[in-house]
C-alpha cells in the first residue's frame, strides 16, 4: 500500500504490474456499475412493464376467445328469432287481403247487432316490418253485442290485431223507451296491421338529382 501512495497518474506506464491490474479492476467495476445504472436498470423496468402488459393482453385474449366461442350459438339464436318473427308477421293479412279484411270487420260488427255510425279507414302508415291502418269508428250496441263482435273478429281467417287509441266506451243517452236507451257507445280510433311484402321492405336510396324522391 505504501508503494501505491506515490502513484503518478500522469505516468501510469511506470506503475507496477499489480497497480495496473488493480486499477483496471476498479475501472471495470465502475463501468459495470454505470452500465447497470444507465442501461440495465431501465431495461429491467421496461421488462417489468412489458410483463404486466403481457398479462393484461393474455386476459383480454382469453376473454375474446370466450366471446368468439359463444358467437356462433348467439348467431343461431338470432336467426331462429328472426325466423319466428317472420312467421308471426306472415300470419297477418297481406296487402291484397287488407281491403277485404276492412270489409269483414265492418260486416262482423253489423252481424253482431252493432250500429256502425262511423267506420272510416285512414291512410296506412308503413313501419319497419309492418304497416298499420287506423280506423275511426263509432259503434252503438249492448255489452253482449260488443262481446260477439270481438269474438267474431278473432274467428276471421287471418290473424287480426286491433289496438285501441283514444277509445271511449260510455252509456248512450236516449229517451225512455227509445232504441238507444241502455246501449253503449264505443268511439275513437283502432289500428289494424298487415305485413309488408318483400318488395315493400326494400327502401329506395334518395336521389339528390330528383330532390330525394
Amino acid at each position: 500500500m505504501s508503494k501505491n501512495k506515490g502513484l503518478d497518474f500522469n505516468n501510469m506506464g511506470a506503475w507496477s504490474k499489480k497497480a495496473k491490474m488493480g486499477f483496471c479492476v476498479v475501472i471495470s467495476l465502475f463501468i459495470l456499475v454505470m452500465a447497470y445504472l444507465l442501461h440495465i436498470r431501465s431495461q429491467r423496468e421496461e421488462l417489468v412493464s412489458l410483463e404486466a402488459k403481457e398479462v393484461n393482453l393474455r386476459m383480454e385474449f382469453e376473454k375474446k376467445q370466450v366471446e368468439v366461442a359463444n358467437l356462433e350459438p348467439l348467431r343461431a339464436q338470432l336467426e331462429r328469432m328472426e325466423q319466428a318473427l317472420h312467421q308471426m308477421l306472415r300470419q297477418l293479412p297481406s296487402k291484397t287481403e287488407m281491403p277485404d279484411l276492412i270489409v269483414d270487420i265492418s260486416q262482423t260488427a253489423l252481424a253482431s247487432g252493432l250500429s256502425n255510425e262511423l267506420f272510416k279507414p285512414g291512410p296506412e302508415e308503413a313501419k319497419e316490418f309492418y304497416a298499420e291502418k287506423p280506423i275511426e269508428l263509432r259503434m252503438v250496441g249492448s255489452y253482449h253485442q260488443f262481446g260477439a263482435f270481438v269474438s267474431g273478429v278473432a274467428s276471421l281467417p287471418r290473424v287480426v290485431i286491433l289496438t285501441m287509441h283514444d277509445i271511449s266506451l260510455k252509456p248512450r243517452s236516449g229517451k225512455p223507451g227509445s232504441i238507444g236507451q241502455g246501449a253503449l257507445e264505443l268511439s275513437g280510433t283502432v289500428r289494424t296491421y298487415r305485413y309488408l311484402d318483400d318488395s315493400e321492405t326494400v327502401m329506395e336510396t334518395p336521389d339528390p338529382a330528383r330532390g330525394g324522391r
